[in-house]
């Protein structure tokens, strides 16, 4: 089986040997020496000095800390939303309370930079604003340096940034203390090769300022208590081990290679995916110049259905790609992150030609 959709992805052999290992005791220094190295080593991929922490979660649980963590009922808070993940941070924010003003632009079109400074600037003051880095539902991605700064240089003092950094982080490169993001969120089952289970989050010192005011309630998403525990580098609950194995050995390959190494693979294999699918004649859903390295969103020839093609992908050649996010738009997703190779890309490509053909 081929399997390119944006997430669970494929798991190197060493990371798939790596999870099937006995358990161990959580609160054991075996444990303790393997969540050292996990910690330290996320904070070189998500460009940090702060602790990395890690839940045991998918992505949206590592969402609901960011908005648990940093607010409290009634505060304002922009939502900058460019698809479906956007809403869904929105969503949460709403489900406890904050009083959330989306700015929303087109399904694939991403978020412009003047137009989020201009409601910072004019409907604040806000408490946060809620960015997305890498839209997994439209293939685009947000020049989330140019909104950062943006953002900053719109208010004084300026909002927190809660970024969701999932399907991004670490294929697409994000600078968490030099763009002055305040919480940086991203999860095992996308780029980092490893099993779903595990969101790791990282704060800001004006994050941390903002967690010793927040009164939304938190107890299992408490990074007050993860912090507490990280000091001995445990967590506060049994945390899913089998998945950090995997997660440990994944990393341990992202340092050999690398974070400037990693995300230059992503840019090349993202364009090789761009380039082969453009040669079959099939369109990009994405704006130009916000094309994702991580996934891409294909959009098909006229009378052709998404559900029609994939259902051929699927019973013909073993290729298993995602369907589309957008409404009305006969689209297929097609995922290439962490463990993947052009050769992965090439069997896509020959089968959807054979499939038009």
């Amino acid at each position: 089986m081929n399997l390119r959709i944006p997430g669970p992805t494929p798991l190197p052999p060493e990371v798939i040997e790596a999870v099937g290992q006995q358990m161990i005791n959580h609160r054991g220094p075996e444990f303790e020496a393997m969540f050292h190295e996990i910690s330290e080593w996320l904070k070189v991929f998500f460009a940090t000095k702060n602790k990395v922490y890690v839940l045991t979660s998918s992505g949206t649980g590592g969402m609901e800390a960011a908005i648990v963590n940093t607010l409290s009922p009634g505060d304002r808070v922009l939502a900058v939303s460019i698809g479906v993940f956007g809403d869904r941070f929105a969503k949460i924010a709403e489900a406890y309370g904050a009083d959330v003003e989306r700015l929303s632009f087109p399904m694939g079109k991403a978020a412009d930079p003047a137009r989020v400074a201009a409601a910072v600037a004019e409907r604040g003051p806000f408490v946060a604003v809620l960015l997305t880095q890498n839209e997994t539902s439209t293939g685009v991605t947000n020049d989330l340096e140019a909104l950062c700064r943006a953002i900053h240089s719109a208010a004084d003092p300026s909002p927190l940034i809660l970024v969701d950094g999932i399907s991004g982080v670490p294929a697409i490169p994000l600078k968490m203390d030099e763009w002055g993001c305040d919480v940086v969120l991203s999860g095992s089952q996308k780029a980092w090769m490893a099993p779903p289970g595990v969101a790791m989050i990282a704060f800001s010192d004006r994050a941390w300022e903002a967690y010793e005011r927040a009164k939304m309630p938190r107890f299992y998403f408490d990074l007050g208590l993860a912090d507490k525990y990280a000091q001995r580098y445990q967590t506060p609950a049994t945390p899913n081990i089998a998945a950090l194995y995997g997660l440990h050995v994944s990393l341990k390959k992202m340092m050999e290679e690398g974070p400037d190494a990693f995300a230059a693979r992503h840019q090349r294999i993202g364009e090789y995916c761009r380039q082969g699918i453009l040669k079959l004649g099939l369109g990009l859903f994405a704006e130009p110049g916000h094309y994702s390295n991580t996934v891409t969103a294909v959009t098909l020839k006229e009378g052709w259905s998404a559900k029609q093609v994939l259902e051929a992908l699927r019973t013909r050649y073993g290729i298993i790609c995602g369907s589309s996010k957008a409404p009305g738009v006969e689209m297929i997703r097609i995922g290439h992150m962490g463990y993947v190779s052009e050769a992965d890309l090439d069997q896509v490509f020959t089968a959807l030609e054979e499939i038009f053909a």
